[in-house]
């Protein structure tokens, strides 16, 4: 057994149980919150106003629908047959287990850098399309660890044209939702050639799309005693032989309607993209992309809609936790914590700046386990940080991103669709997440501190 098989199992053996739910942790953090402006002076009414007014729970609703659509979407396209055909091409042509795993993991990583939501669900059904092929072939495969492959893609998608920082700091609008009109004329509107498509996040997160192939199949034992097949689950499937009924069932399932909706939501993303070009892309712009092709692929509406109902079963921890990281924001802001903590940033200096920025992200995940959410908490504090010690925003919105996503592999929130799709608890995958987390912590952060200028 190699060095990094025994590390690969002493990591899961050893980080099984250290995490809590995370509706706990938000409240826990809110609790923490409170408490922290109390002491700072702040009468407890005032404190009581900024956390339940518009400025404090309310303030993200937005915001809120908007991930909740991307999920329920990227959810659709994911399951849609051809995606799921596709994927399952994808990984035919391997011809041993490490390279099944390897697979796994290029493509997880891969469609999570074009679609956060696309590259969970779709990483998932890789890996049970990985367990049901090596079952198959007659394979001795450790099916947790090709889960965790499955899950890699989410500790790069928040460098990918989903990330939900760089595409909030991309129109003046979305800016000032969350730093407030003063602060976002400040920092104004970053392109995403400033963040996503800048020569930083294209080696950092080209990076990673080549590492964690290396890094699972570094993993993946050859005699592994504690190898174990995939469930026999089937994969998702559509009712194509029950007979229509009346004519009102008949509609339902005609491609017509799909199309009558696709064609317009392409011609607005074509438009779209026209006037403001790639550099330009937003929230909104990522979803309709996605309902159209959601649409096209699926064909039939009564397919459409069943899809995206398996997508808003995830969107429970969405929907009740927002409203909880807007009240932090409130109440950080209204107590002057958010300016304290941005005058303590500055105070490091420009060349330990960013990597402060990344590893102060990377702790804050563990409690804010949402992209979005994490941006509306931290961005107003790095944003002034970042003026007051005259260092590239673009590049501190990527700092911030990268911690988000880096601890994504000891934070299980996101992982409940991947672990209801391949039925694997996150005890199982958590520590094989761990080994990649490290290895591609260091690639960050070298390149934060000695990569590109």
């Amino acid at each position: 057994m190699t060095p990094m098989v025994r590390l690969g199992f002493w990591a899961r053996r050893g980080f099984g149980r250290i995490v809590p739910e995370p509706f706990v942790i938000a409240v826990g953090l809110t609790a923490l919150v409170l408490i922290a402006a109390l002491l700072a002076g702040t009468p407890a009414a005032d404190v009581l106003r900024a956390w339940s007014g518009g400025k404090g729970l309310w303030a993200l609703l937005t915001f809120t629908m908007q991930m909740c659509v991307m999920l329920v979407l990227g959810t659709a396209l994911a399951t849609a047959p051809a995606v799921q055909r596709g994927i399952a091409a994808s990984i035919g042509w391997v011809r041993t287990p490490r390279q099944l795993v390897g697979a796994t993991a290029f493509i997880a990583i891969g469609l999570a850098l074009l679609n956060w939501s696309l590259g969970l669900i779709g990483g998932a059904v890789v890996a049970r399309e990985a367990g049901r092929l090596a079952r198959a072939r007659g394979y001795t495969l450790h099916y947790p660890l090709v889960c965790a492959a499955g899950y890699s893609g989410l500790m790069t998608w928040h460098g990918g044209f989903s990330g939900s920082a760089p595409l909030k700091v991309t129109s003046a609008e979305d800016l000032a939702e969350v730093l407030g009109p003063a602060l976002a004329e400040q920092v104004g509107v970053l392109g995403l050639e400033t963040t996503i498509l800048s020569p930083l996040n294209l080696v950092v997160s080209g990076g990673l799309l080549l590492l964690g192939p290396l890094v699972f199949m570094g993993m993946t034992p050859t005699d592994d005693p504690d190898a174990r097949s995939a469930p026999d689950t089937a994969t998702t499937a559509h009712d194509e032989d029950a007979p229509a009924g009346g004519i009102i069932e008949r509609i339902e399932r005609s491609t017509v309607f799909n199309l009558v909706l696709a064609l317009p939501l392409c011609a607005a993303v074509a438009m779209v993209l026209a006037e403001g070009g790639l550099s330009r892309l937003s929230f909104n712009t990522v979803n309709l992309t996605l309902f159209a092709l959601a649409l096209l692929l699926h064909g039939r509406p009564d397919r459409f809609l069943a899809a995206c109902d398996e997508g808003a079963r995830g969107c429970g921890g969405v929907i009740v936790q927002f409203p909880l990281y807007a009240g932090v924001m409130g109440v950080m802001t209204a107590a002057g914590l958010s300016a304290a903590l941005a005058g303590a940033f500055s105070a490091v200096g420009p060349g330990l700046f960013e990597a402060l920025a990344f590893l102060s992200a990377g702790l804050l995940n563990v409690f804010v386990p949402s992209g979005g959410g994490q941006w509306a908490v931290q961005g107003p504090i790095l944003m002034q940080g970042a003026l007051a010690s005259g260092i590239d925003p673009g590049r501190v919105v990527l700092a911030m991103a990268y911690g988000d996503q880096w601890t994504n592999m000891l934070q299980p929130f996101w992982a409940l669709p991947l672990l209801a799709i391949t039925r694997v608890r996150a005890r199982d995958i958590i520590g094989y997440a761990a080994v990649w987390m490290s290895v591609g912590g260091l690639w960050i952060v070298g390149n934060l501190l000695w990569g590109l200028g």
